[in-house]
């Protein structure tokens, strides 16, 4: 039994040798790619910060304690901190240097709020120490 004449299409040619062997190749490669770069941007961070304690001190004040523990604990790191309003607004941030210590840290600083802050928190750390934050 004949399929009918132009009913279906005209009949698709196979793919070349090489490309039924390339396209798999690359696929494989390109999943490669996502998989490293995710973990890069998702994996484990070198340095780990969060925020132990808060305390609201006054209407344009709040004492923020947080904990650091780092791959490399002897270099020093830098971490953000911050304080935010009820309606989630940030009302200020400062930059902590926290010294390279042999064992988890717990850093606590003051920082002064533009308004009454509910909660403090830690943003992030990095290991990226700006230069007036320096000591040397």
């Amino acid at each position: 039994m004949a399929l009918p004449e132009g009913r279906y299409g005209k009949p698709r040619r196979p793919l070349p040798r090489w490309a039924r062997w390339s396209l798999p190749v690359v696929g494989v490669l390109v999943g490669a790619l996502v998989a490293w770069i995710g973990y890069r941007n998702l994996g484990t961070q070198p340095v780990e910060a969060k925020q132990t304690a808060f305390r609201v001190l006054d209407a344009g004040t709040v004492e923020i304690t947080f904990e650091v523990v780092r791959e490399t604990p002897e270099k020093p790191v830098v971490c953000i901190v911050r304080a935010r309003a009820d309606d989630g607004d940030e009302t200020g941030r400062r930059e902590v240097l926290v010294p390279g210590s042999r064992d988890t840290v717990r850093p606590k600083t003051v920082l002064k709020t533009s308004r009454t802050a509910v909660t403090g928190e830690v943003f992030g750390c990095s290991y990226q120490v700006p230069a007036y934050l320096s000591k040397t």
